[in-house]
């Protein structure tokens, strides 16, 4: 199994959803995220972390709310928003950083 930090410095934008079992808004996102993986397939890869049981890597990168989705290329942060984000804006997001 790869680390974070391995698959965040893909050469191809990698979307995190840092998200918990308990909230509600997390589980809207669960098929907005299919929808978008289905969209951009190949040229990107999708992750979901649970903060209640990676709450070390969930305060380095200082997660407060969930959900948080963080779009990472070759390592960097290129866009975080916390909230429920629609399949259109996280598509132009991901296509935007190919």
């Amino acid at each position: 199994m790869k680390s974070f930090k391995e698959i965040i410095n893909q050469d191809k934008p990698v979307l995190v959803d840092f998200f918990a079992t308990w909230c509600g808004p997390c589980k809207t996102m669960g098929p907005i995220l299919d929808n978008v993986k289905k969209k951009v397939g190949d040229n990107g890869t999708i992750l979901k972390i649970d903060v209640d049981k990676n709450k070390k890597l969930a305060s380095e990168l200082n997660i407060s709310g969930v959900p948080t989705l963080i779009i990472y290329k070759n390592g960097k942060q290129i866009w975080r928003q916390s909230g429920v984000v629609d399949a259109n804006t996280l598509q132009q997001k991901m296509k935007s950083a190919q």
